[in-house]
């Protein structure tokens, strides 16, 4: 056997090969699709933000079912089903124009995405069967969403310029249905033990460790509330973030700006994580970079809210999607694994995803009403205190919890 061969069968190969295209895809649809619901959509910024919450209540409500099945039946079945969904919503998006059709694919993009969190950690933690390396290879294939995601924004957007934005995002959802074949074809599930008996009961038993395991836990608490508070101010931001460039000038064709933008935020983010990589399993370094990118994406913020122009706007972005979000989303995803025994691996990553979701539903909605009553601009310096308060949380909560 080659060792082309070989290296094509390993579990970290296979993973990280999928997690690159899966970037490829959602991060090019996301770049066109956030410049179609602005211009040819025509929302306003608190219905932008309300796609958001009314998403996050989906998967809120259907993230720990969704956990748990990943970890009685199948992680690798529940990633089919996550692309089999996450697709559908992708295309049907480029289909519609009406707020509430919008808010409809949006909830079935947010359900899409509760069959994939946790199930991508929990397959590649059991199959690698080594905890040594994990964080490393989950470090690794955050840099593979980074990069996959900026070839993404340059095909998809380049494609978006060469047709329509409708077309371009229908053809992207169409390819990721296609990734999930991918997935059901290569994804081997040999050391996960499924539940065959008894499902529903073990279910219960697997939801009821994991929420045990969790409220024994400072750590995880912690974590959790700084990811709610986080998430929030982030996925707004990134709500807004296209509309507010917009305001200050960006150029006749936004989309190629708008992709120019997004291949250096990816480029910084792959830097961000290549420095934090060598220290990632000292126990401290997960809260000081947690701390860290958190000041820096206030900044950020609050540079976007009172930029004089699309230029620096454009820099006050990179400081928040290109540190403080990369660097945030993988030490939180590592922060937990480390801390969650494999029985009820997935079901806790599902608990951290159900922060986020909370967080866009509360802390979206607050700043979906700050937009709506007092304008784009306060929203951001919303977002921006909602970072801060993590900075102060964070160090407070986890320094009884360090070991």
């Amino acid at each position: 056997m080659s060792p082309g061969r070989v290296s094509d069968r390993d579990p970290v190969t296979v993973f990280v090969r999928w997690t690159w295209c899966r970037a490829f895809l959602h991060r090019g649809w996301w770049l066109v699709a956030s410049v179609y619901l602005v211009v040819d959509a025509h929302l306003s910024a608190a219905q932008l933000v309300l796609i958001g919450v009314a998403q996050g209540l989906v998967a809120f409500g259907f993230e720990v079912p969704a956990g748990v099945v990943a970890d009685t039946v199948s992680r690798k079945w529940s990633l089919v089903l996550s692309h089999l969904l996450m697709g559908s919503a992708m295309l049907a998006t480029g289909l519609v124009t009406g707020f509430w059709l919008v808010v409809a694919t949006q909830m079935l993009w947010g359900l899409a995405w509760t069959f994939a969190s946790g199930a991508d950690v929990a397959w590649i933690t059991d199959e690698l069967d080594d905890p040594a390396r994990v964080s490393g290879v989950l470090v690794r294939a955050g840099r593979a969403q980074l990069t996959g995601a900026a070839a993404g924004m340059v095909s998809v957007g380049a494609l978006a310029s060469l047709m329509n934005r409708s077309t371009a995002m229908v053809l992207a959802g169409s390819a990721m249905l296609a990734l999930g074949a991918y997935v059901g074809c290569r994804f081997r599930e040999g050391r996960f033990v499924p539940t065959r008996t008894g499902r529903w009961s073990a279910s219960w038993r697997i939801a009821a460790r994991g929420v045990a395991l969790v409220r024994c836990s400072r750590v995880l608490l912690v974590v959790f509330a700084g990811t709610f508070l986080v998430n929030g101010a982030e996925d707004a931001f990134g709500r807004l973030c296209p509309r507010r460039l917009v305001e200050l000038g960006f150029p006749a064709d936004p989309v190629t700006w708008f992709t120019v933008l997004g291949v250096l935020t990816l480029l910084v983010g792959a830097v961000a994580l290549r420095l934090v990589e060598p220290r990632i399993d000292d126990v401290r370094t997960a809260p000081r970079g947690y701390v860290v990118a958190c000041a820096v994406g206030a900044l950020g913020l609050v540079g976007l809210a009172s930029s004089p122009g699309y230029v620096h706007g454009g820099v006050a972005v990179l400081f928040v999607a290109g540190v403080a979000v990369p660097l945030t989303r993988v030490i939180a995803t590592i922060w937990v694994n480390r801390e969650t025994s494999g029985d009820v691996r997935a079901t806790v990553h599902s608990f951290l995803a159900q922060a986020e979701y909370a967080g866009e539903v509360v802390c979206g909605g607050a700043v979906a009403l700050v937009a709506a009553s007092i304008g784009l601009r306060p929203a951001l310096v919303g977002c921006a205190v909602l970072l801060v308060a993590t900075t102060v949380l964070v160090p407070m909560g986890t320094r009884a919890g360090l070991r």
